[in-house]
């Protein structure tokens, strides 16, 4: 990416609903061009896409959690059936398969602190490759929603 792809992405992760007119005229190139670096950046995939940022209480999600998980054995079928599984949960936003001394993370949102309770015994804990999890409820979140590109190692 040279500088010009770069401020475009940097100009579509502040505001993504921006017209092609806008962006070219922010940028100070011709329309064509820079819908056509837009194209490129789809096609290369760097831009995954667009999203709306909802606010999860709006969902009813008012409740937080990072759920760190261990599994045994650790085997590729074992995390990948955990992962699988801990995908397709509702209550799961996110899931990261970790190394260290946890296996996974999970970002799970939901309703309050029962459900939250009730999402740990009535689905965590009867998973028999789960050994242990540990869980930290969020209280804020910040998010750098518009990161930049960060220089090439030396």
């Amino acid at each position: 990416m040279d500088e010009l792809d770069s401020e475009i992405v940097r100009l579509l992760q502040t505001d993504a609903r921006r017209s092609n007119r806008e962006l070219a005229r922010q940028l100070g190139i011709a329309p064509s061009t820079c819908l056509e670096r837009v194209r490129a950046l789809h096609r290369r995939g760097v831009i995954r896409g667009y999203h709306a940022d909802i606010d999860p209480a709006a969902l009813n999600r008012g409740v937080q959690a990072l759920v760190s998980v261990q599994v045994r054995p650790l085997s590729r079928a074992v995390i990948d059936a955990f992962k699988g599984y801990a995908s397709g949960l509702p209550e799961v936003l996110h899931t990261f398969v970790l190394s260290g001394g946890d296996d996974f993370l999970l970002h799970v949102a939901v309703q309050d602190l029962d459900r939250l309770h009730a999402f740990l015994t009535d689905r965590l804990s009867k998973r028999g490759e789960i050994t242990g999890f540990r869980t930290s409820v969020i209280f804020q979140q910040v998010s750098n929603t518009a990161p930049t590109r960060l220089p090439a190692p030396d």
